[in-house]
């Protein structure tokens, strides 16, 4: 959930051959530059996975690692159609990779990997490879204004989830995956997103792996327009980053209109509120407020935008009810308004001995700021946790419904109450209470300070942890384990600390999920002393975007 961890991704966008050309996204100074690396381990572990969406199962030759920013060491390397991209700004979108490398060839497909600021590009030949990888050696290749730097990839072909046989194929439905979602995805803020660019007749969101979505355009030609000016893009700042690649139907079934699917060529359309401005780092902006920061409700793009169609009139867009600050009088209002929502999540499945309010609070602060914690008397095994916000609540149920702890699988759902109150306060089996308090918590990781840091992240079998001792080793962490009676993790890595740093982190890698899982929910936050130090560090996990070690 740091910032500090290694942010690489599955999946990717693609292009179609016969590109528009599309001038590239106007960016701001901030964007442009990039963000530094807090622990150095992002740096550390940005190449190991660079090439693992493209569906190649061989390990990248080291040398890229080696080659950096010094140059590129092609010879390690044979020729391929594909070339490894790397060095880009925040800023980049596919449009901006293909006005600057199509000098050097026709560009089949691109995936874009904009957490890792790298991208695979898929040439029509090797020769136009070749010229690419050569002329990035000779001299610099600029992308979007900045340095890029580029090598041969191990894949001679990047996977496509449709039509693989054909390396030209295109769709007018696109396939949406959402990384980093820290806001509520619904079918009328992705219609926002998409509409400007070219009809839209259907949406459909689902949650598998993550948020992903179908758009349906009216023709290939928008989507071929969309995917090239989204893929890679933020629909808010610093997060729900979009990942966009032609999916396998060519039109979507839409059976009802809501939060979820929409089909926007039925005759009763909502009507709709245009709303102002744009803020240009971010396609809807900074962020709906989330109760700890400024209100910001969605946008459009603005009007001279050259995303925006210029032959025909755009439809009227909507916007929402900005959310109000938590009080201890009123609740954050219904977001959409497409139904009540509520700041409380009620969790069942809990096992009766080994779960209590803190066990609770461990897995449920990854995904938001947890206020109280509350067991039912009236039914064993469940809980209310009221959070700080809606948006919390919506993150905990995507990606921790359905998880098992302790061998019992989770229900997480959002309650309906709209508060948690501290009554028929009991004891838990393992002497705890029943009701607990975590609103003053220095624990809590949304603060307006912190939250710019964190990474949504689903459960995983990796967990990365920090602000450990700097003395802390492999040994004395596996005993904390056993002395806690969860299971142990099988493999230990530590990142390179800053000079100065008084604390370590780095990756655990456990055999499965599920014991990553209740490592977590037991030792995140555990209290470690060491010698000599009046104040005992506090251990912080979380789980990792790195599959392995």
């Amino acid at each position: 959930m740091e910032e500090t961890e290694d942010r690489g991704e599955l999946g990717g966008g693609g292009g179609g051959g016969g590109y528009h050309r599309a001038a590239k996204r106007l960016r701001t100074e901030e964007e442009a530059g990039g963000e530094e690396l807090e622990d150095g381990e992002e740096e550390d572990e940005e190449d190991s996975a660079g090439e693992e969406a493209a569906g190649s199962r061989s390990t990248e030759d080291r040398s890229r690692r080696s080659g950096g920013k010094d140059g590129v060491d092609s010879h390690r390397i044979p020729p391929s159609p594909v070339v490894h991209v790397r060095g880009l700004c925040d800023a980049v979108v596919e449009a901006d990779l293909v006005e600057a490398l199509d000098k050097f060839g026709n560009i089949c497909y691109v995936m874009m990997m904009p957490f890792k600021r790298q991208a695979l590009v898929e040439f029509d030949s090797v020769e136009s490879a070749e010229r690419c990888v050569s002329r990035g050696a000779r001299e610099p290749v600029c992308v979007a204004e900045q340095q890029a730097f580029f090598n041969f990839s191990t894949s001679q072909r990047i996977t496509r989830p449709t039509n693989a046989d054909d390396p030209t194929s295109r769709n007018k439905v696109l396939l949406l995956s959402v990384q980093n979602p820290l806001y509520p995805i619904t079918t009328d803020v992705l219609y926002n997103v998409c509409n400007p660019l070219g009809n839209v007749l259907r949406i459909v969101i689902f949650k598998r792996n993550g948020i992903q979505a179908m758009v349906e355009f009216e023709s290939v030609e928008d989507a071929q327009k969309a995917k090239l000016s989204l893929n890679g893009a933020d629909i808010y700042a610093g997060c729900c980053t979009l990942k966009i690649e032609y999916a396998r139907p060519n039109r979507l079934n839409v059976v009802r209109n809501d939060t979820s699917s929409w089909d926007y060529s039925k005759p009763l359309v909502l009507q709709r509120e245009r709303a102002k401005g744009r803020q240009r780092q971010a396609i809807l902006g900074e962020h709906p407020s989330n109760g700890y920061g400024p209100h910001c409700p969605l946008l459009p793009l603005p009007a001279n935008s050259r995303y925006r169609r210029s032959s025909e009139e755009v439809q009227d867009m909507i916007s929402y009810p900005l959310l109000l600050p938590k009080t201890s009088s009123s609740s954050s209002s219904s977001f959409l308004c497409h139904g009540a929502s509520s700041s409380v999540s009620m969790v069942s499945g809990l096992h009766p001995t080994k779960m209590n309010c803190s066990c609770i609070f461990n897995l449920f602060c990854l995904y938001g700021n947890v206020e109280k914690v509350k067991f039912m008397k009236s039914v064993p095994g469940t809980a209310l946790v009221e959070m700080g916000d809606e948006y919390a609540v919506d993150r905990a149920v995507t990606h921790l419904n359905g998880i098992k702890v302790f061998g019992k699988k989770l229900n997480v759902c959002v309650s309906k109450q709209q508060s948690v109150i501290p009554s028929q306060v009991f004891e838990l089996p393992d002497g705890s209470s029943s009701y607990h308090d975590f609103s003053l918590t220095r624990n809590n990781r949304f603060s307006s300070a912190q939250s710019s840091r964190n990474i949504i992240q689903p459960p995983a079998a990796v967990l990365h942890f920090y602000n450990a001792p700097p003395t802390l080793s492999q040994h004395q962490l596996l005993k904390l384990c056993t002395e806690h009676n969860v299971p142990a993790f099988t493999k230990f890595k530590v990142f390179d600390a800053k000079p100065g740093s008084k604390t370590l982190s780095g990756l655990l890698e456990f055999d499965s999920k599920t014991e990553a899982v209740e490592t977590l929910t037991v030792l995140n936050h555990h209290q470690i002393r060491i010698p000599n130090s009046s104040n005992p560090f506090t251990l912080k996990l979380c789980f990792s975007t790195s599959s392995h070690l």
